[in-house]
């Protein structure tokens, strides 16, 4: 079993394994940090940035550089990836490889251009992650679309050697 059962509300059985609802997955993108962001460049080439984020509702924000990749190649409704580590194991991770879960989806991204938000207002979690002089960067606003793809999350570590078992689609809600 997991370490952190899943609540009756947080899990429907599917077979044997606990398959996570919307709610639990955003309880857990609310409590992660870290996403990794995919998007594509002007010549259609694929690039990744990881990024630091909080959640305001259902949606996600990422403070970034004007002249930084993301800035400069995600545009006002283009659709990216975001992938995001969720860490497993505890104590049993310092002494032993466990993998993080991990919680995939497509969103679309809003883009708010440098000094048009100010990012205490919209989030202080996510001030507290962005130093003092970047705070006034570009804001990326990502609306998550479609289904979450979960691995590993609701089930025991054991469990997650069983793709069939640790894998889950849940409605983004």
């Amino acid at each position: 079993m997991s370490r952190f059962p899943l609540r009756r509300d947080q899990a429907t059985e599917v077979g044997s394994a606990a398959v996570p609802t919307s709610e639990r997955v955003w309880h857990e993108l609310s409590k992660a940090s870290f996403a990794i962001v995919s998007y594509v460049t002007a010549a259609g080439e694929p690039r990744s940035s990881g990024v630091v984020y909080a959640t305001v509702g259902r949606h996600l924000y990422v403070v970034t550089a004007p002249d930084s990749w993301k800035a400069r190649l995600i545009s006002d409704g283009d659709q990216v990836a975001v992938t995001v580590p969720v860490r497993r194991g505890g104590v049993l991770s310092l002494v032993a490889p466990i993998p993080p879960a991990s919680i995939s989806f497509h969103a679309r991204a809003i883009v708010h251009p440098a000094g048009s938000l100010n990012i205490e207002m919209v989030s202080k979690k996510l001030a507290s992650l962005v130093p003092a002089q970047r705070r006034t960067g570009c804001v990326l606003e990502f609306v998550p679309e479609g289904r979450f793809v979960t691995y590993g999350v609701g089930v025991s570590l054991k469990n997650m050697r069983d793709p069939a078992v640790a894998m889950g689609h849940v409605p983004v809600a």
